[in-house]
């Protein structure tokens, strides 16, 4: 189909985003064109401000707008707990619950050989780096239940397990309100590995 050539730059750029196909690229250009002046030009504010005041903070790799992030600066986070997420996006679900007070470590992604992402690839040493000075007590691995998380998991348990760190594992196993009958197999395993005494 054609387009005046802005319009097809901004359909092949809006496709480079994760998750858009070609139809839904079509959808938002459409829709950035048929948005008031005013509405565009605060969009593309906001996109240039969040790349140029937005970084990853160089204690925890979280997304900050000071260095150190303000969880790192925070005195009243204990400073003896970490965990350990993949992205960004993991520390928001942690925080959203109001349970976690630690600190966090954000590795920037999980082992997965088929991708070509090793432990190098990823903020390792520098965890290894915050584990030295013996005040951090221990280490709360939260990657996803997934294949590459549990391999990154067991690689970063092995590493810090010898420091004397306690080393746990988010529990995992049956959703709140999930019925038994639609539960598939591993789910049910883990969630039998995972109990606990009342």
């Amino acid at each position: 189909m054609y387009y005046p050539e802005p319009m097809g730059m901004l359909i092949a750029e809006l496709r480079r985003l994760p998750g858009i196909g070609p139809r839904t690229a079509q959808r938002l250009a459409f829709h950035i064109l048929d948005l008031p002046q005013e509405e565009a030009n605060r969009l593309v504010a906001a996109i240039v401000e969040a790349r140029e005041k937005v970084s990853h903070c160089s204690i925890c790799g979280n997304l900050a707008t000071e260095d150190p992030c303000t969880l790192c600066n925070n005195p009243r986070r204990d400073q003896s707990l970490i965990c350990v997420v993949q992205d960004p996006r993991d520390v928001v679900a942690m925080e959203r619950t109001h349970e976690y007070k630690g600190l966090y470590h954000v590795l920037g992604g999980v082992i997965s050989p088929m991708e070509g992402i090793g432990p190098n690839e990823l903020r390792v040493k520098e965890l290894i780096t915050r584990l030295q000075d013996g005040s951090v007590k221990e280490i709360v691995l939260a990657t996803d239940l997934n294949a590459e998380g549990e391999v990154t998991a067991t690689y970063l348990a092995r590493l810090i397990k010898p420091l004397g760190i306690k080393t746990t594992r988010l529990a995992h196993g049956l959703p709140v309100g999930g019925d038994l009958e639609y539960a598939d197999q591993v789910t049910l395993a883990k969630a039998l590995e995972g109990r606990r005494e009342l």
